[in-house]
């Protein structure tokens, strides 16, 4: 039988211990925190500050798009929410996004026409809501005639719409 002793400084097991609490915790936010249930689309937060950076964040979801927006325009996501924005809320939050968080700020929708809509008949566009280069909302909008229908921003599955 061995014995081993040591003489141990107590600053420095204290600032190995804190080292490694800190090193636990930065694993675990790289990691997601650990949830394995995560909505599929919480990750669709995104950093985009240029054109091409959206036009990446969108054709990494499946969509392919035209090169230019259709349309760039400021928005303000409004303090109270009505009875329709409060739906249309409800859609974000079903994929990671909540827009109660910018309440009374301006951010920019930017509209891109998409070219593969696997299901959708006419026009289809793809709506990115960006604030201060990150995106926080997004949706796919059918503009058929017959009031066509809204869906969140991940590309769909086989026979879903």
């Amino acid at each position: 039988m061995f014995i081993v002793t040591a003489k141990l400084d107590k600053r420095k097991v204290i600032a190995g211990a804190l080292a490694l609490v800190i090193l636990a915790g930065a694993v675990v936010l790289l990691l997601g925190g650990g949830k394995k249930d995560a909505s599929p689309t919480s990750s669709l937060s995104a950093v985009v500050k240029t054109n091409e950076q959206r036009l990446a964040y969108l054709r990494a979801l499946g969509w392919e798009v035209e090169d230019s927006p259709v349309e760039e325009q400021t928005i303000t996501i409004p303090r109270d929410f009505s009875k329709v924005y409060a739906q249309y809320n409800a859609l974000q939050k079903s994929q990671g996004f909540d827009l109660t968080k910018y309440a009374g700020l301006d951010a920019t929708r930017y509209t891109y026409e998409v070219k593969n809509h696997p299901t959708a008949q006419g026009r289809v566009v793809a709506d990115i809501v960006v604030y201060r280069g990150q995106v926080i909302a997004g949706d796919i909008q059918s503009l058929a005639a017959d009031g066509g229908g809204m869906e969140g921003i991940a590309f769909p599955k086989e026979g879903k719409t």
